[in-house]
């Protein structure tokens, strides 16, 4: 079975808001949370909880957990069998965050307007 293609979303500056998130991570929440990105590369949309849930309006949260720590990273699909990775965050309440979720459409957004009907 073909692969997805992560995609780190990058913002009109250059800045990379998931990877700056795992590189604040410990070692062992880092290695953990790339895992669970290797699945969802491996399976895409057919990875589903714990690891993967949908959020509503095609985004989705990526799960991770060590000991009492939670990592999420929400993510979309894009045409071709690619997942983009919008943000990040740890998360400390039993909902995920309302902001975190209108980040990661904003981002899609940017990301689909810059694209436009490109399929790369």
């Amino acid at each position: 079975m073909q692969k997805f293609e992560v995609i780190f979303y990058e913002t009109a500056d250059g800045k990379k808001p998931v990877k700056e998130f795992l590189d604040k991570l410990s070692v062992k929440m880092k290695a953990k949370t790339i895992r669970t990105i290797v699945m969802l590369q491996n399976n895409g949309p057919a990875l589903r909880e714990p690891c993967s849930k949908p959020l509503g309006d095609g985004i989705f949260e990526l799960r991770a957990k060590v000991a009492t720590n939670i990592t999420r990273v929400l993510y979309f699909f894009f045409i071709g069998r690619k997942v983009v990775l919008t943000n990040g965050f740890i998360k400390k309440t039993q909902e995920t965050p309302v902001t975190e979720i209108e980040l990661a459409k904003r981002y899609r957004a940017e990301y689909l307007g810059r694209k436009g009907n490109k399929r790369d």
